[in-house]
This record gives structure tokens, sequence and C-alpha cells, in this order.
């Protein structure tokens, strides 16, 4: 990847930043990896400043742990980190979603209308193509779980849901690489949820939400942190 030396310096933190996160997400760079900066200046162009401000920044998303002695690694990413962030999730998205279902209009409604039937399309997509269609069925599901919390009135804990599904990203596409995704019951319970959602039944909507997030920890299906 090549910048212009006259781009705005937050802008490539910015670029570099989401590549490497992406490659983290898709397995490109494993946990624990050593990431030195010679190397990904080499792999995506940018300057050595650059890069220790883009990992600083996926350091506080969780991705990348930093350390005075050793620099920048990836973060660790074991069965013990999924339940952790997926436990997380089923506190944190429910409250937004509850919140939004209070304070939400009808153009919300549709987003979340809108967000569960593109992840439904793409889902189609990615069974019959998983290579093709990983990067568009991973990002219809970080749509549709932000707008289950978007009109929740809290910044924070918008922000907090977007760290905590960053941080499973991964996690799910390994699960859809090893071929561990009930896409059936997936919908089924999705479906579930946003009917309750437009019934405005808040408790139920807020159950579902959350035992979709815990799935993969409580052994009720095969899934991988939706």
């Amino acid at each position: 990847m090549f910048f212009r030396s006259d781009e705005d310096n937050a802008t490539v933190v910015r670029l570099l930043a989401e590549q490497v996160r992406r490659d983290i997400s898709f397995g490109v760079l494993e946990p624990d990896t050593r990431l030195k900066i010679d190397d990904l200046r080499q792999r995506y162009g940018g300057s050595a400043h650059s890069f220790r401000e883009a990992l600083t920044l996926l350091a506080a998303d969780g991705l990348v742990e930093a350390s005075a002695q050793r620099g920048f690694r990836v973060a660790s990413a074991t069965q013990a980190d999924l339940e952790d962030i997926l436990r997380l999730r089923a506190e944190i998205e429910p409250l937004g979603l509850r919140w939004s279902m209070d304070r939400g209009d009808v153009r919300w409604e549709g987003e979340v209308v809108a967000s569960r039937h593109a992840l439904l399309r793409t889902s189609e997509a990615v069974v019959a193509d998983p290579e093709g269609f990983a990067l568009d069925w991973d990002d219809a599901r970080r749509i549709f779980h932000a707008s289950l919390v978007s009109a929740c009135g809290s910044p924070r804990l918008i922000g907090v849901q977007a760290r905590l599904f960053g941080q499973s990203r991964r996690f799910g596409l390994a699960a859809l690489r090893e071929g561990r995704i009930d896409f059936a019951r997936d919908a089924a319970t999705a479906e579930a949820l946003v009917e309750a959602v437009l019934a405005k039944l808040v408790r139920e909507a807020a159950e579902l939400l959350r035992t979709y997030i815990l799935e993969p920890v409580t052994g009720l299906g095969h899934g991988a942190g939706t």
C-alpha cells in the first residue's frame, strides 16, 4: 500500500490500523505473532511512526498487546478469551437493545430489518462460496449487531459494543473457515429476535439476543460468536 506524502497522518494511521485489524480477524496474522515495525512497513507501507500509532490503537481495542520489553504482538485467541468477550457482549448488547427499543422510532426499526435482510442474503452467499463472501458476511454481522443498539442514546455503550464485537470477529471467521456455523439455527434465532423487536416485546428480544450471543459458550449450538 502506498500513501501520498501530503496525506493527513490520522488518515494514514486509520488505514494502517484497518489493514492490520482485518488480517488479525482473518487469521493472516495469527495469535501471539510478534509485530515487528520493519516487517509491517514492508507488507503494508507507511512510516514507523504511523505504525506505532496504528498498533497503539489496536492495543486499545484489545487486538494487539504492547510490552515495553517485547514490543507489539497479536493478542491471544483462546477459548477463555472467546468466552470472556461473549459474556461481556451478552450483558452490553441486550442492555443497548432495551434502551433502543424504548427510544427507537420507525426509522430505527427499518434499519434493523434491513440489516437483518442483508445478513440473511450474505449468509446464503457465504454458504455457497465461503472464501468469496467471507468479508461481506462478516461485515453484515457487524452491521446487524450494531443496528440493534444504535438507538440506545449512549455513545459509550455503542463504542464498547463495537470494540467487543471487533474482538470477537476473528473467532467467527475461524469458525466459518472450519465449517462450524449452523446457519439455519442462526437464521431462525435472528428472525425471532427481529420479530420480537417489531412486536415491542422488550424482555423477549433482550433474552433472544443474549442467547444468540452466548450459544457458542453454553453449547446450545456450534456457532462462532455471533
